[in-house]
């Protein structure tokens, strides 16, 4: 029986904003985390692309 869990694909980490975390167990609390700070990342990174498009759009409109 262990081996046909190893073969089956694992389910895709998600993560709910709220939910309840007393379920999950240690390493699934540290892959939410590192799923977590690489959302943050692509967030922040996203984020200074619009600031810069914005800063840049502003500029012209200003000279």
């Amino acid at each position: 029986m262990a081996f046909e869990d190893e073969d089956r694909p694992r389910k895709k980490i998600t993560h709910e904003i709220g939910q309840d975390l007393s379920l999950l167990s240690l390493e699934e609390l540290t892959e939410r985390i590192a799923l977590l700070h690489s959302e943050i990342a692509r967030l922040e990174e996203a984020a200074g692309k619009k600031r810069a498009s914005r800063d840049a759009a502003n500029s012209i409109f200003k000279s």
